[in-house]
């Protein structure tokens, strides 16, 4: 059962991403570009825990997961960052 909170969990932020992707497009607001790279790290790293803990339970994945996390997280920090100097 915990393996539909982690597909629903990748949808939802692969979604979140391209639909703040997509709207960078339009409006060309470079927070926009930061917070959709993020959200698409998300998603990437909630994809990587249900290859972890449900199609390969023996591989241990975790600190992969965590990589993929930071970089996100470090994605929209950068972004805030740059941002606010401008």
């Amino acid at each position: 059962m915990g393996w539909i909170v982690y597909i629903l969990g990748a949808l939802v932020s692969s979604c979140c991403g391209l639909l703040l992707l997509r709207s960078y497009a339009h409006v060309k607001k470079r927070l926009l570009l930061w917070s959709g790279l993020c959200f698409v790290g998300l998603a990437i790293s909630n994809l990587l825990i249900f290859v972890d803990l449900v199609i390969f339970p023996r591989i241990n994945l975790y600190p992969l997961r965590l990589v993929a996390t930071a970089a996100s997280m470090l994605l929209l920090l950068y972004g805030l960052i740059w941002e606010s100097e401008q």
